[in-house]
């Protein structure tokens, strides 16, 4: 668990939170189509917005080479920019479709990239934050996987292929996973057998935070996790486009209509 980082939320501001975008999937232009909408959505939080969580998935899949990203998501990265350059703070944590990420977003627009949960002091609140991939009970043949594919090797070696190739093969695989096909449904499974809300009651008995947010599973909730705590579900933009706003009291769940 890392340290607490505190926001000091001016007034009549707010902080924003939004995940699993999953840009780059179904298609080019559904997921162009998307991307302009959250760029409108951007545009629209921007005179409240004092800090914006976005929390994984972004992107359906990231890499980044020594001199190259994966083509398009212009119109978000030229977003993202603006608001940083005219004062707007960014945070962003990897998910597991966008794992590699490293330093290009911090170079080029100073948005810090982190990969596990954070802890945050935000006025009165206590938050942890965070993707959700790999936390809580179960799932035991992904979290294998996902120390194997964060590790530095996994990524030299993916390296060596020409960006044609890997990308193209990220992208082929992309296309199976469970928000491209959107017939096989998500489906809230009750309080006791999500996963996060295991993990946050296993966190909370050991450090009470008031929100624990995450995305990944890609359905909206607020959920108790007991009288004096939250969990909140940002949900995906894929099907919906639901967000979180936290004013400095409270924090409500969101569906953002263009």
């Amino acid at each position: 668990m890392t340290d607490v980082e505190t926001i000091l939320l001016p007034p009549n501001r707010s902080v924003f939170f939004a995940s699993d975008f999953h840009l780059g999937t179904p298609s080019p232009e559904k997921s162009r189509d998307r991307e302009r909408a959250v760029v409108t959505w951007l545009d629209t939080i921007r005179p409240h917005a004092d800090v914006i969580f976005l929390v994984g998935d972004i992107f359906d899949f990231w890499f980044e080479y020594k001199r190259s990203i994966p083509k398009g998501f212009i119109r978000l990265q030229g977003k993202l920019a603006e608001l940083t350059d005219t004062g707007t703070r960014i945070i962003l944590f990897t998910g597991n479709h966008d794992m590699w990420m490293q330093d290009y977003f911090t170079q080029e627009m100073g948005i810090p990239v982190y990969r596990h949960p954070r802890r945050y002091d935000i006025g009165e609140k206590r938050f942890l934050i965070g993707h959700g991939d790999g936390l809580g009970p179960g799932d035991y043949t992904y979290k294998r996987l996902k120390v194997l594919f964060e590790s530095g090797l996994a990524r030299r070696l993916f390296r060596y292929l020409h960006p044609d190739v890997g990308i193209g093969l990220a992208q082929a695989w992309s296309r199976r996973s469970r928000i491209s096909n959107q017939e096989k449904g998500e489906e809230f499974l009750g309080e006791d057998r999500e996963w996060l809300m295991h993990y946050c009651r296993e966190v909370e008995a050991v450090h009470h935070h008031d929100y624990y947010i995450f995305g990944h599973r890609h359905i909206p909730m607020n959920l108790a996790v007991n009288d004096r705590s939250r969990y909140v579900n940002l949900g995906e933009w894929v099907s919906a486009r639901t967000y979180a706003e936290f004013d400095g009291n409270d924090l409500q769940l969101k569906t953002w209509a263009s």
